[in-house]
């Protein structure tokens, strides 16, 4: 099975971010990270999934997702060929002795501090998978408490939009 990136253009309606996780469930699919949010164009939504699936399945899969009425595109996003960003928040342990070397290691991933308490820092990091991975390699010695992360964000490079793709046909 190979990861798989899929960004969907939809209507922004109740219950279809249900259907859509549903049609995954159904077959076996775990969704390893989902992300939606509003777009430039009022009433409808991008979802951007991640999963592992192999080629044919996902066809399959795609084909039912096109079915869903307010489903209006389905692009898959190569690495090479769109922008891809996870964004997250890990909590460290921190004293007088790992502080420097915590503060370092955040300059280093020009990551961010956003919060300080006396054993404690937040750092707020945003980047490709294999940052935020190595980052969090990087502080695992010091002792994470915990990590808040997004699902993937991605968009196709280049001037074309996935909407204009859509109102363009039309």
């Amino acid at each position: 099975m190979t990861q798989h990136v899929l960004s969907l253009l939809v209507e922004d309606k109740p219950g279809l971010l249900t259907r859509v996780a549903g049609l995954f469930a159904r077959r076996g699919y775990n969704i390893h990270s989902l992300a939606v949010g509003t777009t430039e164009v009022e009433g409808l939504s991008r979802i951007t999934l991640v999963i592992d699936v192999a080629d044919s399945p996902l066809e399959q899969v795609t084909k039912q997702l096109n079915k869903l009425i307010n489903v209006l595109k389905i692009v898959e996003l190569e690495p090479g060929q769109s922008v891809q960003r996870e964004h997250m928040l890990v909590k460290v342990r921190i004293d007088q002795n790992t502080r420097s070397q915590i503060l370092e290691a955040v300059n280093l991933f020009r990551a961010r501090v956003v919060d300080v308490a006396p054993d404690s820092l937040v750092i707020e990091v945003t980047g490709d998978t294999q940052k935020i991975e190595a980052l969090l390699k990087v502080l695992d010695p010091f002792g994470i408490k915990e990590i808040a992360q997004s699902g993937l964000l991605a968009m196709g490079r280049g001037s074309k939009s996935i909407s204009e793709r859509i109102f363009k046909n039309q």
